[in-house]
């Protein structure tokens, strides 16, 4: 099975899912120098927006005691004689904590788009991130390589639920997102609110399930009691019967797009009714 690093980029089927970025830049010949740590900054595409200081800590007294056994990944800045780093910047922050002032590193020559896919992808794989960073992280490769959510799914070997659901996420007000970085509230408390469209309403129930440290079930409940003390949402109109044969048109004509977009290319498609007909639009690129 293809790992997510061959997704994106291209490799053989036998690599394994769990092949790291080290193992991938092993396809070139490696060559491990010595930089000064005051030439090196962070990766500009980093997912991580939070580091636990005391794994950082953790990871410290063990370089000081065995040293490095893996050097940092960078590349070439656009500032002459300094460097951006790839993979490692927690090595990076331990190296740098115990005042050292060179690091072994392995210097690759990366496009903004190779950096922040190997940056994203080697994050997601250690499973380590929070929702709101993992959601970022997926937004941010919808962007880069321009697909679609169900291809990023593809790609990642995820289902594309998983994906939107993730999506959602980016939906919520900024402090709430905030909660879900400094781990004060967990994914499911997140799902529960974005339930409550109400901007205020939702604020409302978010702060009292901090000060009251609730948990999911109590603040699925008190969602579901506030959805309730809305005012009565309009009542949609009802659908109007579909016949037999033209929801055999419809699913076929869906299963079809479906084959298309499992081929590789990036359809993207708009269904609207009408009152005598239904309209589905679909777009498919030019170029991959």
């Amino acid at each position: 099975m293809k790992s997510p690093f061959s997704r994106f980029f291209g490799g053989s089927d036998k690599e394994d899912e769990t092949e790291s970025t080290t193992e991938i830049v092993k396809e070139h010949t490696e060559e491990v120098v010595k930089l000064p740590i005051e030439k090196i900054t962070a990766n500009q595409f980093q997912p991580r927006t939070v580091f636990d200081e005391e794994k950082i800590e953790e990871l410290a007294r063990t370089i000081h005691m065995h040293g490095v056994i893996q050097p940092i990944v960078v590349r070439s800045s656009n500032k002459e004689g300094s460097y951006e780093i790839i993979a490692g910047e927690r090595r990076f922050r331990a190296m740098r904590s115990l005042g050292w002032e060179e690091v072994p590193a392995i210097v690759r020559e990366l496009s903004d788009k190779e950096t922040a896919s190997i940056a994203l992808i080697e994050n997601l794989q250690r499973e380590e991130l929070t929702a709101i960073e993992e959601a970022t992280a997926y937004q941010n490769l919808l962007v880069i390589h321009e697909i679609t959510q169900e291809a990023l799914a593809q790609r990642l070997g995820k289902g594309q639920s998983t994906v939107a659901n993730k999506l959602r996420l980016l939906k919520l007000p900024e402090e709430i997102q905030n909660a879900l970085l400094n781990r004060t509230i967990t994914e499911r408390h997140a799902r529960a609110l974005l339930q409550i469209k109400n901007n205020e309403l939702q604020m409302k129930v978010f702060a009292e399930t901090v000060e009251q440290n609730l948990n999911v079930k109590q603040l699925e409940e008190k969602v579901e009691k506030a959805l309730s003390t809305e005012e009565p949402k309009k009542t949609k109109p009802k659908r109007k019967a579909v016949s037999r044969d033209l929801r055999i048109a419809m699913n076929t004509i869906k299963e079809s797009l479906h084959m298309v977009a499992r081929s590789g290319i990036d359809v993207t498609t708009e269904e609207e009714e009408h009152d005598e007909y239904y309209q589905i639009t679909v777009k498919i690129p030019k170029k991959k």
